[in-house]
């Protein structure tokens, strides 16, 4: 089993490093933090012409065709460079849902123009503070309509149309169906809410008997969304690996140019330790992102249980690391002139887009125990 990347891979990493470092600069990601925009749309723009939004989506329906491998590199740099657009949203999340259950004629509708930036999707499946388990589905859909509230819904503002959670009966699991949703049209009202990253901003979705279209087959909507989180959970690590050793970088640079006591603070042992826990957790991360990136590309069995285990790693290094980063910056960390702030919003935001960190952990040892006792 090989861990390693491709020439061409390494390749496109470094494309997509260089042009990420030229059109998401720190700059760029505060513009919209600080803005009424959604999203930088220039940058998706960008990223839709690079044919990235396409990348895993199959030729016949307008993409590149190229594999998750490819995918899962484009995602690390996305979070390196904390780039401000609706990219996990629409390619990990709604065009895998379409992948997975929609018709030939649903693909034939939506993923061209996914592939080439010209729709932007989200997935509406939380319902506030009542949680995101199946019990906590109340938005109900019956006679080609769904009315209901989903909330939050990351880019929710800025989507043109949402894979929409509801219920078609009440037989728990199987009461739960999965929709097509144009949050454009009818009996859709869209409200911003304040959140910890507005670079990725987030929408409260009230339905009210608005036309929805059935996504896969009724009664299989939480199977297919339990496959379709379990993608995205490794797309979504990568991102956040990548978030955490950019954060990793920025506090060796500024341990190393810092100086005290006529010495860089590098050489203090409290910051050596700090950065070497940092690496620790960043490079664990990376060794379960990998094994999640074959797993995918493969589509394993073990997909379930790697998916899992690459999102807890990974949530839990973005967050140890982006968090450390401010500490080794010491009072001016916590400044906002610093970009320090930046990771650390991102890193609460991606813990929480897929599911808190403990339900992974509860996932993941359910699996686990599962697959030892077959």
């Amino acid at each position: 089993m090989n861990f390693e990347f491709s020439s061409d891979q390494v390749l496109l990493r470094e494309q997509a490093r260089k042009f990420l470092g030229e059109k998401s600069s720190p700059k760029d990601v505060r513009r919209v933090l600080d803005g009424p925009d959604t999203h930088d749309a220039a940058l998706w723009k960008a990223v839709a012409e690079m044919g990235w939004a396409g990348t895993a989506i199959p030729e016949e329906f307008g993409g590149l065709g190229l594999g998750y491998l490819e995918l899962c590199v484009i995602a690390e740099e996305l979070g390196r460079a904390n780039a401000a657009i609706p990219f996990s949203s629409t390619v990990y999340l709604a065009a895998e849902a379409i992948l997975a259950g929609g018709t030939d004629a649903q693909k034939q509708k939506y993923l061209p123009k996914i592939a080439e930036g010209a729709l932007i999707g989200a997935l509406a499946w939380a319902e506030g503070p009542a949680g995101s388990g199946p019990k906590a589905i109340k938005t109900r859909a019956s006679g080609g309509t769904i009315s209901g509230t989903k909330l939050p819904v990351v880019d929710g503002e800025a989507a043109d149309f949402a894979v929409v959670v509801a219920r078609t009966s009440d037989e728990g699991e199987r009461g739960i169906s999965l929709f097509l949703v144009d949050l454009n049209g009818p009996g859709v009202t869209r409200t911003r809410v304040a959140s910890v990253d507005p670079t990725r901003k987030q929408a409260q979705i009230d339905f009210n008997n608005a036309p929805a279209e059935p996504l896969g087959k009724t009664g299989e909507g939480w199977s297919l969304l339990t496959q379709v989180l379990d993608r995205a959970a490794v797309l979504v690590a990568f991102e956040q690996l990548g978030g955490a050793t950019r954060a990793l970088e920025m506090g060796c640079d500024y341990a190393q140019g810092r100086y005290a006591f006529g010495r860089p603070i590098a050489s203090f042992q409290a910051i050596k330790h700090m950065l070497a826990d940092m690496y620790v957790s960043q490079e664990l991360a990376r060794s379960n992102a990998y094994y999640g990136a074959w797993a995918l590309s493969t589509n394993a069995p073990e997909l379930p249980e790697a998916a899992a285990t690459a999102r807890v790693a990974a949530t839990q290094a973005f967050q140890h690391c982006a968090k450390n980063n401010i500490q080794v910056h010491g009072g001016m960390g916590f400044t906002w002139e610093f970009d320090c702030h930046l990771y650390y919003r991102r890193s609460n935001l991606l813990a929480l887009t897929l599911g808190s960190l403990s339900r992974w952990k509860d996932i993941l040892v359910d699996r686990l125990e599962a697959r030892n006792a077959a």
